[in-house]
């Protein structure tokens, strides 16, 4: 009896699988074995993974000088693929499928010069600068011509990422089982046209969008939509690869732009860039959905996304829907590579967003236990930095200047910044003279490393409160070799105000801050508190004085005075507002962050900016807690969450006209409003509110 064929293959299936292996070995944390499959090989889909392991290297270690290698490779993969998409159809080419010939180098060589681009920026130069922007127009321009190609009709309305309350959220999109085809498989037939004509797609694709260079060139923006041959071939890894592919890149590029400053934006706009986050996200569930490595890829985007926005938009419309969806998409991954450090990080992210940092700290721990086979030194660096912070978060200093001081022997990213936050934690300690010995090397290290010949932001920052602590010591008649005794607020915990640190913390550890805070002289004064609002029985000084009708919290003359500058009251009054909103004290934490708001700073001019964006939070928090506490629904509830929408987005365009260039780290406060904006209107959404 004759034995049955199978379903005819892809003439590039083979070589396809035998990458995705040496990918796995990568996913898997061993990024030895993955070099040493690619290696051997020279056809594009192993040339480009030998880059992709180069470009993950550098990119993550923050290490330039693995740049060389990844550039050759990633070169080579770009020239082999073009050299593909130029090669006629052969005569004897007999496999039928429903995408265009070739259309798989297409995807492959996008993603070449997509990662060369960025490889080109993390060169630090002028000129890599320029040519990452010319790449990434070029990838933008193939990736819009692409999605028209192969999701003429948009995308399937099965995966949505952005309504989380539907029954179709992007996690239960990657679990639904319609068949034994995965569901990319289904995405991808549901982009062509169907017979029945039942299709449904999510929306019309994008408009034609010619990019800046090819209005010049005479580029055309999109092809046609294919005509496609009869008694097509069942979808295999080729064809999961391009769908998965395009949307991947379709998603990650819309996603980006997205979150951009809305000055950038426009810049990138000029150059026929889009910026559709929902679409974007859409794009990136589809391909997350299959089980190509771009799908592997896709999850690690929007878990990173789902990452930042739990930590730096400050509220979320539906919290415990985008931990769950999150937690979904890491335990998909996950499943298939345990080992992998990537997923052991966002393991810990999800607990520490959680409010469970002391599980985040055990899960990180275990992902450092020196049996843990590894040699993926890159992605063990973002272990370590993701520790540091959460062991900072739990006012573990000491453990937490270890772990900053460690990244400086594992990367050559800001060891200034390592140093600052390094020394902060010593000072709160006691441990004086180590603070001051650290805080004395950092303006030599900030000389070692520029970008461009400038600072980075970061460093910025850290530059002038040294020269603010110097001059008010000098000032003060201190002696000029322990400056730092100047500093009677932890630094550490000033910096981490830019990484919002304080939100996910616990009630406990907030409270630990507010006693630390308090008795720093002058005693703080609240005015127009009512009177019933609850105060900790610990913060018995500030309970004493808070209603005083008449007292200013302090003044610049005033003498013997631990803050006795603008700068420093705001700051502390910012530092205590955001803990007090943390324990739940929305009144005294309003009052605070008005009063931070309201100084005239002369050297953190970031400060207004912040506390102004920390209100509208607040204005957000306070209409969660009222509508949970009271029950209210209806037209009541409604109004609540009218008003409160209103004011936290009149509160987030102060916030945004005083976030400008010559603030610190503004385009980080800028990106924050964005994504506040969103879950604004996420919450309308959800309320059926127009």
């Amino acid at each position: 009896m004759a034995e049955s064929k199978g379903p005819p293959e892809h003439p590039n299936a083979a070589q396809l699988r035998s990458a995705t292996e040496g990918f796995d070995f990568l996913f898997s944390n061993d990024i030895t074995a993955a070099k040493k499959h690619f290696e051997p090989h020279d056809d594009p889909f192993h040339i480009l993974g030998l880059g992709v392991c180069s470009f993950l290297e550098a990119a993550l270690g923050m290490e330039s000088g693995l740049m060389t290698e990844a550039s050759r490779c990633l070169a080579l993969a770009e020239a082999g693929t073009r050299r593909q998409m130029k090669s006629p159809k052969p005569s004897d080419f007999t496999y039928r499928t429903r995408f265009p010939h070739g259309l798989e180098w297409e995807i492959l060589n996008a993603d070449a010069v997509v990662l060369l681009g960025l490889t080109n920026a993390l060169s630090e130069s002028y000129m890599g600068y320029l040519q990452c922007m010319y790449s990434l127009n070029s990838a933008h321009s193939k990736f819009t011509k692409l999605y028209k190609t192969v999701f003429p009709n948009g995308l399937p309305s099965n995966v949505n990422v952005e309504d989380r309350n539907d029954s179709l959220s992007p996690t239960r999109a990657l679990k639904h089982k319609v068949s034994a085809k995965s569901l990319l498989s289904i995405a991808s037939t549901s982009s062509s046209p169907s017979a029945s004509g039942t299709s449904t797609p999510s929306g019309p694709p994008p408009a034609a969008t010619r990019s800046f260079f090819s209005r010049w060139v005479g580029t055309p923006a999109a092809s046609s939509t294919p005509v496609l041959p009869l008694e097509l071939a069942p979808d295999g890894p080729v064809e999961d690869l391009i769908v998965s592919g395009t949307a991947f890149g379709f998603g990650l590029f819309n996603l980006v732009f997205s979150l951009l400053p809305k000055k950038v934006q426009g810049l990138v706009g000029f150059f026929g860039f889009q910026s559709d986050r929902k679409l974007a996200l859409q794009a990136l569930a589809v391909s997350a959905s299959k089980l190509d490595v771009h799908g592997v890829f896709s999850g690690l985007v929007i878990m990173t996304y789902h990452g930042v926005v739990l930590l730096m938009s400050g509220y979320q419309a539906n919290e415990k829907q985008l931990l769950k969806e999150y937690e979904d998409i890491v335990d998909k991954v996950e499943a298939k590579y345990p080992d992998g450090a990537l997923w052991i990080l966002n393991r810990a992210k999800i607990k520490r967003m959680a409010y469970d940092a002391e599980g985040a700290i055990r899960v990180l721990e275990d992902g450092l236990k020196p049996e843990r086979p590894r040699s993926f030194v890159q992605a063990d660096i973002m272990l370590y930095f993701e520790m540091a912070w959460t062991l900072l978060s739990q006012r573990r200093y000491s453990d937490a200047a270890d772990a900053f001081m460690k990244l400086t022997e594992l990367n050559t990213w800001s060891h200034g910044t390592y140093y600052f936050i390094s020394a902060g934690c010593r000072l709160a300690v006691g441990d004086v003279e180590k603070a001051q010995t650290l805080m004395d090397a950092i303006p030599t290290l900030i000389e070692k490393r520029k970008i461009s010949g400038k600072d980075l932001p970061t460093e910025v920052f850290i530059k002038k409160k040294l020269t603010f602590l110097q001059e008010k010591h000098a000032r003060r008649g201190g002696d000029p070799k322990k400056w730092i005794e100047a500093a009677k607020m932890n630094p550490a915990e000033e910096i981490a105000i830019f990484w919002n640190t304080h939100a996910r913390i616990s009630n406990s550890i907030a409270q630990a801050h507010i006693d630390t805070l308090l008795p720093i002289t002058p005693v703080p004064v609240i005015k127009d508190v009512p009177p019933s609002t609850p105060i900790s029985s610990k913060s018995s000084q500030f309970r004493s004085i808070r209603r005083s009708s008449t007292a200013s919290s302090a003044s610049a003359t005033t003498p013997n005075v631990d803050l006795d500058t603008p700068d420093e009251l705001a700051i502390r009054a910012l530092l205590l507002g955001i803990n007090y909103r943390t324990i739940g004290s929305f009144d005294i934490a309003r009052a605070l962050l008005t009063e931070a708001h309201g100084y005239t700073v002369t050297v953190s001019t970031w400060v207004g900016g912040i506390a102004m964006f920390e209100l509208a939070v607040l204005d957000l928090k306070v209409a969660d807690a009222r509508t949970i506490k009271d029950g209210l629904k209806g037209d009541e509830n409604r109004k609540i969450w009218v008003d409160a929408m209103a004011n936290a987005t009149a509160k987030l365009e102060i916030s945004l006209s005083l976030a400008g260039s010559n603030v610190d780290l503004s385009s980080r406060l800028d990106s924050r409003i964005a994504m506040l904006k969103d879950e604004i209107a996420a919450k309308k959404d959800i309320l059926g509110i127009v």
